[in-house]
């Protein structure tokens, strides 16, 4: 049998088949290109051509000498192979057939079941359904230990994200907000219907970061929505401004400064109706530094900066503070100050900042210093220590590594360019190579 008339994807018979639903959950793509090979006729070189990669690569994969961590290459897979976006934690791909969704089949005592929502959890997969269909005949009901339970998911969902990034949270993020959603359709006391509210806010809040953290900006900009909508329901003003924050620093990353700057003083604006605590002004007031600070606004930023730092220093060990803002502490703060004052090129004023923010960060937390780390070496290379910028990336491109973090990977594929001028010394030279390698 010859390869010249190669079918458009993976048979549908091995799509269904569980050790090839089992691989693309956990994106084993060893298992994922073996199993191809075995059971389809897929040879690595067939495989290479159709997601546009090198052989030796497909066959490095298999092996289990290299992984796939990086979105882009996962998309060109999934696109290659044509594997449903779900099956691999992808929204629908643009080949993908429109499923008629269940949430849309039936009316809802809520308006914010947004597409986004529908498309991420369907078309579903045999063990799905079946799910589905055994919740459905059983019922939910809302309970205090339901909602504990929930609540204490999602906490734990945050830790992983900071740990090891978002990538393989997402399928499990976006099943819990159907369920969640499932359960609030039959929920009829207020309080337990304010509370669903909260947490499916929080799940599509989560989800959105995911889709942002992967650099899929409309994914994200659609699960923010839904969670503002999802909050707006309960007129959580203080979750609204967290979401607001959120698309302040997703338009930084868009190069849309004035949106971001707009979105910041948007959520500040939420925040003061409800008389939002010290801490929480403190982080949306460094949002807006980010966002003036991109628009090289020297004077707004360290107006911002300034503002930041003065909300933090009014925090009282009683604040009423929610849980989902409890993150930003004192070496959030300060490392966020260095950030902004690295974006205005003020390396003398941010490389001891970040340093020291870097000292005190978890070890855990390995896709925060990864990204601190980067910009702890784009601001050393600001003070023309080529060398130590050199290492300190090496260590930010280490630890994106382990965590799988598109949005890290791109901050390192723009510091590689900026090294151009220096391209013929052997730091340089060594790691744009070592770049270059983990990031394609």
């Amino acid at each position: 049998m010859t390869e010249s008339m190669p079918t458009p994807g993976l048979p549908s018979r091995l799509l269904a088949d569980p050790e090839m639903i089992a691989a693309c959950k956990v994106r084993d793509f060893a298992d994922i290109f073996r199993l191809a090979k075995v059971k389809a006729g897929f040879y690595p070189s067939r495989i290479a051509r159709l997601c546009e990669l090198t052989p030796s690569r497909v066959g490095e994969v298999i092996a289990g000498s290299r992984k796939i961590t990086n979105m882009t290459v996962i998309e060109r897979i999934a696109d290659g192979l044509r594997i449903p976006g779900h099956m691999v934690g992808l929204t629908p791909r643009d080949w993908e057939q429109p499923t008629p969704s269940r949430a849309t089949e039936s009316s809802t005592p809520t308006t914010v079941v947004a597409a986004t929502v529908v498309a991420a959890t369907d078309p579903t997969p045999p063990s799905r359904e079946l799910d589905d269909i055994l919740a459905i005949a059983a019922g939910t009901r809302a309970t205090p230990a339901v909602l504990r339970s929930l609540q204490s998911s999602i906490e734990d969902y945050w830790r992983r994200d900071d740990e090891h990034g978002g990538e393989a949270l997402r399928p499990a993020v976006l099943g819990q907000l159907g369920y969640v959603l499932e359960i609030l359709r039959d929920a009829t006391d207020p309080n337990f219907r304010r509370s669903l509210h909260g947490i499916a806010a929080e799940l599509a809040r989560l989800a959105g970061w995911t889709y942002f953290d992967a650099r899929q900006y409309s994914a994200a900009r659609g699960y923010f929505t839904d969670a503002l909508r999802l909050a707006r329901e309960i007129n959580d003003r203080p979750f609204i401004a967290n979401v607001l924050s959120c698309l302040s620093l997703q338009a930084t990353y868009e190069d849309k400064d004035q949106d971001a700057i707009t979105l910041a003083q948007a959520a500040q604006d939420s925040a003061r109706l409800y008389g939002g605590t010290p801490r929480l002004m403190a982080m949306l007031s460094m949002r807006e530094a980010f966002g003036h600070a991109s628009a090289r606004d020297q004077a707004a930023t360290h107006l911002a900066i300034e503002d930041a730092h003065h909300h933090f220093s009014r925090i009282n060990p009683g604040d009423d503070d929610p849980a989902w803002v409890q993150y930003f502490d004192q070496t959030k703060l300060t490392v966020d100050t260095g950030i902004a004052l690295s974006q205005l090129g003020d390396a003398t004023a941010a490389q001891p900042l970040i340093e020291q923010a870097l000292r005190s960060e978890p070890v855990t937390n390995l896709r925060g210093r990864a990204f601190h780390s980067f910009w702890l070496a784009r601001t050393q290379l600001q003070a023309q220590e080529l060398e130590l910028a050199c290492t300190t990336a090496g260590a930010a491109l280490d630890l994106a590594a382990e965590a799988a973090s598109p949005r890290v990977f791109a901050h390192l594929q723009e510091f590689r360019q900026s090294l151009a001028p220096y391209r013929s010394a052997q730091p340089v030279a060594e790691l744009s190579a070592r770049i270059r390698d983990i990031v394609r």
